[in-house]
């Protein structure tokens, strides 16, 4: 937000500013085998794959359940 915020001040170059963006959403690329939690820390667990439409599928510790989330429902760790 604050490479938006710097651009549209015209502090920031265009090109800079979709570099920053570019950068940042292939830092948060998800992969089988990561270790994620939910937004509010509740459920720890593992993706187990990313579906054709983006989604995750996800298994949380301890359970034997396969959960599906929008990826930007969960946090790394």
């Amino acid at each position: 937000m604050s490479a938006l915020a710097h651009y549209i001040a015209g502090v920031l170059s265009h090109e800079s500013m979709v570099d920053i963006i570019e950068s940042l959403c292939q830092s948060a690329e998800s992969k089988p085998g990561d270790r994620v939690k939910t937004l509010r820390g509740s459920a720890h667990g593992v993706i187990l794959r990313i579906l054709p439409d983006g989604r995750v599928a996800w298994r949380p510790d301890g359970n034997q359940s396969e959960l599906v989330a929008l990826p930007e429902s969960l946090l790394r760790g």
